[in-house]
């Protein structure tokens, strides 16, 4: 049986081998479901810098800019950081570049897997699906907030291992920690992540919907594959 692995936070990477496996990059308030909400919308590809100058250099190139610092979206952006913003109908088969606090350098910090998926519970079972017919490795990597360990990137990693119970087995106490979280609550997702660090510094930007709509499970048949640069739905390849 294969195994599945958390990294908690992006500060922890390096105590990971990322050869040979698949990383599941997590960003659930908000950078991959906003991701995966544009790849759902028809967007054509989404690419992830570091930078703000990297993300308007771009932009001055012809897409779309995107992203946040701090929750706030960044002066001079077309659009910011709400996955409501990657449905707009304007965007289909455009290119937007992005980048954001915690998710573009989870993405970027996951290079040396080989192959990286942008997962959120919008897309969970898709992902599950498409792990479940290779035959290989996984770890699941956390964006977390500024290197710090948060709530709904772990409960998404809980709920992932759940998925993949059939053929992956979960290894090491951040996995272990991951799965019993998202049992403890899987009733009520909902209610642990309004509760957490994150959902509380986004409540004054008056994100609420942008949260619950993170929230919502398997609501999106599509697996963005982040390959050379850019981010593609695997049905485009």
């Amino acid at each position: 049986m294969n195994q599945v692995e958390v990294c908690l936070t992006p500060e922890l990477i390096h105590q990971h081998d990322l050869s040979g496996k698949i990383a599941v990059v997590v960003d659930i308030f908000r950078a991959t479901s906003c991701m995966v909400t544009g790849m759902a919308h028809g967007v054509q590809s989404i690419h992830p810098v570091a930078t703000v100058e990297e993300c308007l250099q771009l932009g001055a190139k012809g897409m779309v800019t995107a992203g946040e610092r701090g929750g706030i979206k960044v002066e001079g952006f077309t659009i910011g950081n709400s996955p409501y913003e990657y449905m707009r109908e304007e965007f289909q088969k455009q290119s937007i570049a992005v980048t954001t606090t915690n998710g573009t350098r989870t993405i970027l910090a996951s290079e040396g897997a080989k192959e990286i998926i942008i997962g959120a519970f919008l897309n969970l079972s898709a992902v599950a699906r498409h792990i479940q017919q290779k035959n290989s490795d996984v770890l699941i990597h956390c964006a977390g907030w500024k290197g710090t360990v948060n709530i709904e990137d772990t409960l998404y990693a809980g709920a992932l291992i759940a998925e993949l119970s059939g053929t992956h087995a979960h290894t090491g106490d951040a996995a272990l920690l991951a799965h019993e979280l998202f049992r403890a609550n899987q009733t009520d997702l909902m209610k642990i992540a309004n509760n957490s660090a994150h959902a509380a510094r986004l409540a004054g930007f008056g994100v609420a919907k942008d949260l619950e709509l993170c929230m919502q499970q398997s609501k999106f048949d599509v697996v963005p594959i982040y390959e050379n640069g850019e981010i593609t739905s695997l049905t485009q390849k």
